[in-house]
């Protein structure tokens, strides 16, 4: 009785997932490629970076910023240090008398959020009318903002999620994280899409200064360890569910690299998961339910299979293979948008592992603590 009231659930969730899915890809499909063609930019802009212990990465994104082919009269660029001990303060100074401001966190009390505390600071201080965020790892071509800041322009958007891209992969690890990240990067694109915001990236995040100060910044989402992007979103999707975009162009493309071993990758991904416990929205958490238990059912009906009960083997088999090919349909695009379709060959060992992923981030994502940036995390 056990295993056939497994075999109809299996049967029911893997319709649920392909057609989740499904619908994933039409958002993805319904967006509109975006060239910001030869208008220029009249926002004044404000990048944000909040940066702790970056001294190996901070230079070059500095770098990439200043190089932008953007009016310098509407450019200001303000690093905030969050407590680094390494030279990151020193190599930010260098790039003041370009223009860049060095803000510092002097907090004495601890904080679940230090993120959140430094871009609330740097805000504050900011002049521009739009708000930039990245973060102290990425690069970017020198079209990255201007194209980014004519989207917004140009459709009047209140806050636009653009695409972030893992790139310098070092090893079949970090290829295997590059395509389940673009996975999680379409997925929002798609949502949006969809026009229906679910999940967005603060390396490549862009909104209105007045807006974040009519949402109340970070109030509520404060003492959360992340948040400060989708979180954010949802904050504004709840008003202004219109408002939203995704700036669908290679040129806005923001590059950053992948963890380059599992720890890195697994404290990463729970900082990520902490915060799926607040979303306020039902539907998006019951999205992300539906998902979860669909990967839960895959791995009790996988490990059943194989462990005496032969009969569930045909059903596991059909739904591996039926989420292969949905994932595969779904990604294929994405791969073709980010010019890594050479990645689609690691599709059917990404789609086994990101299961039994899948389901012990969802569980060790919401309990315990876990390390980040050299700090314990609740």
């Amino acid at each position: 009785m056990a295993i056939q009231l497994i075999s109809i659930t299996v049967v029911i969730f893997t319709g649920v997932y392909l057609l989740l899915v499904g619908y994933m890809r039409g958002g993805w499909k319904a967006l509109r490629y975006f060239s910001k063609g030869g208008q220029t930019p009249r926002t004044k802009v404000s990048v944000l970076i909040a940066a702790r212990n970056e001294e190996a990465n901070i230079g070059r994104t500095l770098s990439d910023i200043l190089a932008q082919n953007y009016p310098q009269e509407l450019l200001e660029i303000i690093v905030v240090d969050d407590h680094s001990t390494d030279r990151t303060p020193a190599i930010v100074r260098s790039f003041v008398a370009r223009g860049v401001k060095l803000l510092t966190l002097n907090e004495s009390e601890p904080l679940n959020s230090y993120k959140k505390k430094a871009i609330t600071l740097a805000i504050a201080e900011a002049t521009g009318q739009l708000i930039v965020t990245t973060d102290a790892d990425c690069r970017m071509e020198n079209e990255w903002l201007a194209t980014v800041v004519t989207c917004m322009e140009r459709y009047d958007y209140f806050l636009l999620s653009a695409p972030v891209v893992y790139s310098q992969q070092r090893s079949f690890f970090e290829e295997l994280q590059t395509l389940e990240f673009l996975y999680l990067i379409g997925l929002g694109a798609a949502g949006i899409g969809n026009r229906y915001p679910s999940t967005c990236n603060g390396a490549n995040l862009a909104y209105r200064r007045d807006v974040f100060y009519e949402m109340g910044g970070f109030n509520g989402i404060d003492h959360l360890a992340s948040g400060d992007d989708e979180l954010f979103l949802h904050k504004v999707a709840a008003k202004y569910p219109d408002k939203i975009g995704f700036c669908k162009s290679t040129d806005a493309i923001v590059y950053t690299d992948a963890k380059r071993d599992l720890r890195g990758f697994i404290n990463q991904r729970r900082r990520w998961a902490s915060k799926s416990t607040h979303y306020k929205n039902r539907g998006i958490v019951a999205l992300g339910v539906s998902i979860w238990f669909f990967n839960v059912l895959l791995v009790v009906s996988g490990v059943a299979a194989f462990t005496g009960y032969p009969e569930l083997q045909p059903i596991f088999a059909a739904a591996i293979s039926l989420k292969f090919l949905i994932e595969f349909i779904f990604l294929y695009p994405l791969c073709g948008f980010a010019k890594r379709k050479d990645l689609l060959v690691y599709l059917p060992v990404l789609t086994v592992v990101h299961t039994i992923y899948m389901v012990y981030i969802g569980i060790a994502g919401n309990m315990g603590k876990y390390q980040w940036k050299g700090r314990r995390v609740n």
